[in-house]
């Protein structure tokens, strides 16, 4: 009977260590269609530069599979090296998160075909892209009346397009801000401040930090939100800003 009991008590505690060891990591597997052959790499951002973390080996089968450490929410790349083409649509940016996650795609079109699921961060993000695309777009639909206007020494058009594309980015940024502050419970706040609207008047990046719940501002986007607004400040403090410079952050 003895043994019995400590026979179940071991079973438990693997159970329980497999239990946090699947919290504590990320899983990912996926499909891309039409591979048949190639490397994937798992990168993420260290120092600007990209750092591989993981690889996998495709030959004739284009389901993957694989289990990285991450301990807090956060971007990471899924790059192709195909083999025969340097192809510009080769790397996948998508928003980690402790757990399950999944991603299919297709070999024609990787980064536009892509369809992640398992992580509330990316949903968010993909959320937040549809939106900030738009404002994207309407600065690109300017560009041409631009040029036209410069060839033709219109200074009333040209200012008028100056005009509307300050407008534009005011509107970035306050959809960015308020995206951020809406969603204070998950890492993308941070990083929508951090990768989004890292130049706005500091006051904005503080109501976002202050406003980010326990959770998120002990992870590593919380960190360096915090950090990087702390900086400002110190830097703000030792050379107070012109007139001028302060009413450009606004």
């Amino acid at each position: 009977m003895k043994k019995t009991i400590i026979a179940f008590a071991a079973i438990l505690l693997v159970i329980a260590c497999s239990k946090k060891e699947s919290t504590d990591g990320l899983h990912i597997t996926g499909n891309i269609k039409g591979l048949k052959k190639g490397t994937l790499y798992i990168q993420r951002i260290v120092d600007t530069s990209l750092v591989v973390i993981d690889s996998i080996k495709m030959d004739g089968n284009s389901a993957f599979e694989t289990t990285i450490k991450l301990d807090s929410p956060e971007m990471l790349y899924l790059f192709l090296d195909r083999g025969v083409t340097n192809s510009l649509d080769n790397n996948i940016l998508f928003f980690a998160e402790p757990g399950n996650i999944n991603i299919d795609t297709n070999l024609d079109n990787y980064i536009a075909g892509a369809k992640i699921t398992g992580s509330k961060n990316q949903e968010l993000y993909e959320q937040y892209q549809k939106i900030n695309s738009r404002f994207i777009d309407e600065n690109l639909s300017m560009v041409e009346p631009r040029f036209k206007a410069i060839k033709r020494q219109d200074q009333k058009a040209l200012d008028s397009l100056t005009a509307k594309e300050e407008s534009n980015i005011k509107r970035k940024y306050l959809y960015a801000t308020n995206f951020a502050l809406n969603n204070k419970d998950y890492e993308i706040a941070p990083y929508i401040a951090l990768s989004q609207i890292y130049d706005i008047n500091v006051k904005f990046l503080d109501t976002i930090e202050k406003s980010m719940s326990p959770k998120v501002a002990k992870s590593l986007y919380g960190k360096k939100l915090t950090k990087y607004v702390a900086d400002i400040k110190k830097q703000q403090e030792a050379v107070p800003a012109t007139p001028a410079a302060a009413s450009a952050q606004e």
